[in-house]
């Protein structure tokens, strides 16, 4: 039987924050990814990894990486295309 140290995020990957306000950690993740799409690291139209390699990414469970996207979805950062992926969506010139 496999382990959680066996699934343990590499070693480079985002930390969440310590000692700050408590929250959900699907909420965390979304608001990571979206300050790389506000600071450009995530350009318009570039693909989001699955939501199985962001779960791996973040060290959250895979149901956290799904709700993030949702949340990211809501939000009009991302738009999702069925069978095709999750991508930056592009924001009109108010920062709506």
């Amino acid at each position: 039987m496999m382990t959680r140290e066996d699934h343990a995020p590499p070693a480079q990957a985002w930390r969440r924050p310590e000692g700050g306000e408590p929250g959900y950690v699907y909420e965390w993740v979304a608001a990571h990814i979206a300050d790389r799409i506000n600071s450009g690291e995530l350009p318009v139209y570039a693909r989001l990894p699955s939501e199985k390699r962001l779960a791996v990414e973040y060290g959250v469970s895979l149901g956290s990486a799904r709700h993030a996207t949702r949340i990211l979805r809501e939000r009009g950062f991302v738009m999702t295309i069925r069978s095709k992926g999750t991508f930056v969506a592009p924001r009109n010139a108010k920062g709506d």
